[in-house]
């Protein structure tokens, strides 16, 4: 192999690796860019609908909402009250009897002032894809305003818009108030992302489960 056909190889070699590194970056990018103008972070900004989806983010041991998931839900009241939205769909891990996140969102919003009427609960929204699915397809959602911390925004509005939800967003506060933890959590957050990408564009798995048709 003469010396200038190596370089071209290696040369190969590398812009491939560049590529490689690159790449991940380029794409959550472009997951943030094309979600830029869909992102609020102050509620008089946010146009109206008649649905706002609130993400599930764990509950404590007392089965009381954590900090962040109360983050959510307070958005999700804001939204309520303000008159933008006359409907919360709340999202969230119940697949273990003793685990339950809806109800303690329910419950949370309800001694808030909010009618138990206009809460809906969707008790199998194990991950951000498939709660944005079952949105659509099980509650009918085409609309929404999406509520949740401004790092997993991005990845919940790209999703739902891919999977027939028009969504727009709220951005609950993060950095600025939970900075101890939010280095680990953008970093899952990223993998998340490219995973999100993954399953809209490629996969397209249906949710583990389904179930009859509840519109909202």
């Amino acid at each position: 192999m003469s010396g200038m056909k190596r370089k071209r190889i290696i040369s190969l070699i590398l812009l491939s690796l560049i590529i490689a590194l690159c790449l991940p970056f380029a794409l959550i990018g472009y997951v943030r860019m094309t979600t830029d103008t869909y992102r609020y972070e102050n509620l008089d900004d946010v146009p109206k609908e008649r649905v706002a989806i609130i993400f599930g983010a764990g509950v404590r041991y007392d089965g009381r909402p954590s900090r962040m998931l109360a983050d959510r839900i307070q958005g999700g009241i804001d939204l309520y009250e303000s008159g933008r939205v006359s409907k919360l769909l709340m999202t969230g891990d119940n697949s273990r009897v003793e685990y339950n996140e809806v109800v303690a969102m329910q419950e949370y919003a309800i001694e808030q002032g909010v009618p138990g009427a206009d809460i809906v609960l969707d008790y199998a929204g194990f991950s951000t894809y498939e709660s944005c699915y079952r949105a659509n397809a099980i509650f009918g959602v085409t609309q929404a305003v999406l509520v949740t911390q401004a790092y997993h925004l991005p990845r919940a509005v790209y999703t739902c818009r891919q999977l027939g939800v028009k969504a727009v967003g709220l951005g609950t506060p993060d950095w600025e108030i939970y900075p101890g933890v939010m280095i680990p959590y953008t970093m899952r957050e990223s993998i998340a992302t490219l995973n999100a990408l993954l399953q809209v564009h490629i996969i397209r798995p249906e949710p583990t489960f389904l179930g009859q048709f509840e519109g909202i």
